[in-house]
């Protein structure tokens, strides 16, 4: 492919291009709907049920305009750090992912450091809070608040 195809619009492209079957071919040509792209954020049932719960008590739980936004930011013993707040909000290259019925929502950024991170809650005698499952993490600290890639 030249590099004067890159400056040009994609009908004159499909025009000049032989390979492509025109009226004359009797052919019709169909070009497919993007496809949606499967989650890459995850929440479990103990999350979503925390994050239910909060949004309930915060006056939230009957606004659709609301979802949770998940992103990562520097900072931390280990170099990065989650954080994790409701918005309604969203911003034109956020990524938007639903899971169980929660709609997530992160910045591209730190969608790079979350793909197919799950969100947890544990209430437990250990810690009790949300933390993230991410497979990407090369090290995380002790209290599972930071990680590094």
């Amino acid at each position: 492919m030249s590099s004067d195809i890159l400056n040009k619009s994609v009908d004159t492209v499909v025009e000049e291009c032989p390979q492509v079957p025109g009226e004359e071919g009797g052919e019709t040509v169909t070009v497919e709907e993007p496809k949606m792209l499967e989650n890459s954020i995850y929440i479990s049932d103990k999350a979503k049920q925390k994050v239910v719960s909060l949004m309930s008590d915060a006056g939230l739980a009957g606004d659709p305009s609301y979802f949770l936004r998940v992103g990562v930011v520097g900072g931390g013993c280990s170099g990065l750090s989650y954080k994790m707040d409701f918005d309604n909000e969203q911003k034109p290259m956020d990524q938007v992912f639903e899971d169980k019925g929660v709609k997530i929502v992160t910045d591209l950024k730190s969608f790079l450091y979350l793909v197919n991170t799950e969100l947890e809650f544990s209430d437990g005698l250990n810690g009790k809070g949300f933390y993230f499952n991410n497979p990407n993490a090369s090290r995380s600290c002790g209290c599972g608040e930071s990680f590094a890639v």
